[in-house]
């Protein structure tokens, strides 16, 4: 018996069950416990292909834009190409054995297992827990989006300093020592699943394990050279909002899809991910306008990238009111961390951390704060739900642990490259731009 089912009373689990059978087995596994398994539902499996498709959005062309406006035009094409490198690298991985291990049966709450290498038994038909009323393959393909998404993220911490070859290396290792596992523990029936822990959609897995691996690639990489000295403001402006507005209706599917069915959980998940991401764009431009005395696109655009980052932890379990004070103070702690990181003196490019990293830990531990069975039969309630304290002590678990393997484990591995095939381009190619240095090419004649 899973943990959210010994914490549903029989009666929730059959109301439920009446009225959206596909939500119930496709959050808890109902159908593994001897019912019969049921018929693939058109209505759910169109929802997913269509999730998968905004997710692909997200990274080309929205992270690709959204990051390749942020920096100087000098290495636009260098930043843009990273984006569809790591999709092609991590598909490859995610075929031959990255779905597996993350999603594969249970080895000690650790990892999964070896089952299904190159795809192996995963089909067409549904698969009784991860896939109840949707072909398997459509569950897979989801969360390869997901893995892709990731490391993608992480590239605008390294950004117009890393040398390609050492971004494909890098994405590899990364995505086979660092993402798999946490996926598995979160969302693959391994032990942090086991204690409760509650993500929706990739707080822990996505944000979390992306922000501090940006903070290790800041530290190992160090600071662009120039920094606070040459003139680093984003080229492109105009690119920055397109990839905004890409990567907010993208992020429909990202957190809508995770249902898994096209349920009222579903439309409870866009109608948070929207507020969420309203509030904090709004609070971070009243935040900049007071404090510098102007508000700017950049600002907004920020802001709204933060909030749909912190909206993925709670967005199936939390209602929209809650979402309206998730949002404020993604806002104003993502906007108060970037404005620290320069006191501080770490060269995280475009805020990974600031943003995805501190964005991750406020959705989780909201989550533990509002989460409400009301909204969510199948999760559980938060302490200002009517529920005790063990949900957000799963919650706090969830982040320190996330916290501390993706740091350690990406800065293992970018020693290990830096050892090996080195990290950083020259630096006369990074005066020059990874542009023309490292793809001999120029994004503007």
């Amino acid at each position: 018996m899973t943990n959210v089912q010994r914490r549903m009373p029989g009666a929730a689990v059959t109301a439920i069950a009446v009225l959206s059978p596909s939500l119930v087995l496709a959050q808890s596994g109902l159908s593994g416990l001897g019912e019969a398994m049921p018929a693939l539902n058109s209505g759910d499996t169109a929802w997913m292909m269509v999730a998968s498709a905004l997710v692909l959005m997200m990274l080309v062309p929205g992270i690709t834009f959204f990051y390749g406006g942020l920096v100087r035009s000098k290495n636009v094409i260098g930043t843009m190409v990273q984006t569809f490198a790591i999709l092609c690298v991590v598909s490859l991985i995610w075929v031959v054995c990255g779905y597996s291990l993350a999603y594969g049966p249970d080895r000690g709450g650790v990892i999964g297992g070896l089952d299904w290498v190159f795809l192996n038994g995963v089909g067409s038909s549904p698969h009784p827990v991860l896939a109840p009323t949707v072909p398997h393959q459509a569950v897979m393909l989801f969360q390869l989006l997901f893995a892709a998404f990731t490391p993608a993220l992480i590239a605008g911490a390294f950004a117009e300093r890393m040398k390609f070859s050492s971004v494909l290396l890098f994405t590899l290792l990364w995505s086979l020592f660092v993402y798999v596992p946490i996926a598995h523990w979160v969302w693959g029936g391994g032990w942090l699943k086991k204690i409760g822990a509650l993500d929706f959609a990739g707080g822990t897995v996505v944000h979390i394990s992306s922000g501090f691996s940006a903070l290790a690639c800041a530290m190992v990489l160090g600071k662009r050279r120039g920094w606070r000295t040459d003139y680093m403001a984003p080229h492109n402006l105009p690119y920055v909002l397109l990839g905004t507005g890409l990567l907010w209706a993208g992020w429909f599917g990202f957190n809508g899809g995770s249902a898994k069915a096209a349920s009222g959980v579903a439309v409870n998940a866009l109608v948070v991910t929207h507020l969420t991401a309203v509030m904090a764009a709004l609070t971070w431009m009243i935040m900049e306008w007071h404090h510098r005395g102007k508000p700017t696109v950049l600002g907004i655009a920020s802001g709204a990238v933060a909030g749909l980052a912190t909206s993925t932890a709670g967005a199936g379990f939390i209602s929209p009111a809650s979402a309206l004070l998730v949002g404020v103070s993604a806002g104003l702690c993502s906007y108060l961390a970037i404005v620290w990181k320069g006191r501080i003196g770490y060269d995280d490019t475009l805020d990974v951390l600031g943003t995805h990293g501190i964005g991750g830990i406020l959705g989780t531990l909201a989550t533990g704060l509002f989460a409400s069975r009301a909204i969510n039969p199948l999760g559980a309630d938060g302490m200002m739900a009517g529920g005790d304290s063990s949900l957000f002590g799963s919650q706090l678990v969830a982040v320190i642990s996330v916290v501390a393997f993706a740091f350690i484990g990406t800065y293992a591995i970018l020693k290990l490259i830096e050892g090996s095939i080195g990290l950083r381009v020259a630096p006369e190619e990074e005066a020059t731009g990874l542009d023309l240095t490292q793809h001999n090419e120029r994004a503007y004649s």
